[in-house]
């Protein structure tokens, strides 16, 4: 049995604009170790926000998130900032890339600013994580030079520069077609099987969600 990496116990989340509302319900909920979890629901459900509090960008909430067994709900901004670093990484339907550097340099940003490494280490741990996503013999392109796949798998080989606890994406295969896709998904299940790494996506990509471990549903603000 996996230990319980991310758990979210009461999360209720609101919006004030235009007027106040519920946005999240009640949500509570269990990712393990390894685990490859899809979030799937209607425009408008809370999936996306639920994301962002999962992942501590958004801290405005009640209720309690716990990483690894560390409460993060009270954390301070500098704190989960040097913690997301470290512990999440990201990646988006835009892959937001820095065009003006090349695709090393992409990959190496993370691990620089984290400094626990050598700029050497880092370039060297940079290179295998392209490896691991064919895409060394882009190492020295820049990213303009790419297709819409390939920027995204550098976007991959970004996320998983620190050796992250849990990979989250927000539409990931929102901008690619379905090729593309099936190589973000094969990517991503062989890093969930092979690697036991975790990974929690918010999809509207019904094939992509039918193919992870599990799928959590959300309607309304609440998982149904």
């Amino acid at each position: 049995m996996q230990p319980t990496i991310l758990k979210a116990e009461n999360i209720v989340k609101y919006f004030y604009e235009p007027e106040k509302f519920t946005v999240l319900k009640n949500v509570s909920m269990e990712v393990k170790k390894g685990e490859f979890v899809s979030i799937v629901g209607k425009s408008g459900c809370g999936k996306s926000t639920l994301l962002y509090v999962l992942s501590t960008m958004d801290t405005d909430y009640e209720g309690q998130l716990f990483f690894n067994n560390e409460r993060l709900t009270g954390k301070d901004q500098n704190y989960l900032a040097r913690f997301r670093n470290e512990h999440i990484g990201f990646v988006f339907q835009f892959h937001y890339l820095l065009a003006n550097f090349t695709v090393l340099q992409n990959v190496m940003l993370p691990a620089l600013k984290l400094g626990k490494l050598s700029k050497e280490e880092v370039e060297y741990k940079a290179f295998e994580k392209l490896r691991m996503l064919d895409m060394q013999d882009y190492a020295g392109s820049l990213i303009n030079n790419l297709s819409g796949g390939q920027q995204q798998r550098v976007a991959i080989a970004r996320a998983l520069i620190n050796d992250p606890m849990v990979i989250m994406g927000d539409e990931p295969t929102g901008n690619l077609d379905s090729v593309n896709s099936g190589i973000v998904f094969d990517i991503f299940k062989e890093l969930s099987s092979k690697q036991h790494q975790t990974i929690i996506v918010v999809t509207h990509d019904n094939e992509f969600a039918r193919n992870t471990d599990r799928m959590i549903e959300m309607k309304d603000g609440e998982i149904v």
